[in-house]
């Protein structure tokens, strides 16, 4: 597998957002966000095996995994590596975009699934099957820049008919979107989302990397 880092720090997002976790993080992503954050993904990074990654996680001593990157379904190892994980008792999540199948994964991993909104300018790469598929411990993931995002949003969430089936996440853009309009959106529109800021940036600022 080609790995960026293995850290251990505080899940920073999505409905785990606080929880202590191992963060293994995979180099490659085969989109280009306009508001991603973790570019120095794309590139460089370690080739290390399976039973390797496991033994780092293994090591920190914490019950819970996040596979994250870049893109981690990119990595053909990565469902043997949740199963090896899993083996070992521990809980493990995925942070995805929905430009890939998730079939191949465990079925007790938990998908968090990022829908692209126009502002990232990928939104034509997604796989719409995939959210058909999320249940109620998975989650779908939307980033939002700006008002239009948050109106495409929120016809997008009703068309795939998401509520009430699964965690729906709306993301401020750290920097760009101010957490306090989103929420005065949501709450005008009486949504059933739940906002979510990207903790570890408010923790140890928005540059920090592996923390």
């Amino acid at each position: 597998m080609r790995i960026s880092e293995i850290y251990a720090s505080i899940q920073g997002e999505s409905q785990y957002a606080g929880r202590p976790a191992v963060l293994v993080r995979t180099t490659g992503c085969d989109l280009r966000c306009t508001y991603c954050d973790t570019t120095d993904a794309f590139t460089g990074g370690r080739d290390i095996s399976v039973e390797e990654v496991v033994a780092e996680v293994k090591r920190f001593g914490l019950p819970f995994v996040l596979l994250t990157g870049g893109e981690p379904m990119m990595q053909p190892e990565i469902a043997e590596l949740a199963r090896r994980l899993l083996a070992e008792g521990l809980k493990v999540a995925i942070e995805t975009s929905g430009a890939h199948a998730l079939e191949e994964l465990p079925a007790p991993v938990f998908r968090i699934v990022d829908v692209k909104t126009p502002s990232s300018g990928e939104s034509g790469r997604m796989r719409w099957e995939v959210f058909e598929r999320l249940r109620p411990c998975d989650a779908a993931k939307f980033v939002i820049a700006d008002e239009a995002d948050y109106r495409w949003s929120v016809e997008k969430m009703r068309r795939l008919r998401l509520p009430g089936r699964t965690e729906i996440l709306f993301s401020p853009v750290h920097g760009k979107l101010e957490p306090r309009d989103l929420v005065t959106w949501v709450i005008r529109d009486r949504l059933p989302v739940r906002v979510n800021l990207q903790l570890h940036k408010y923790v140890w600022g928005p540059d920090a990397r592996g923390v």
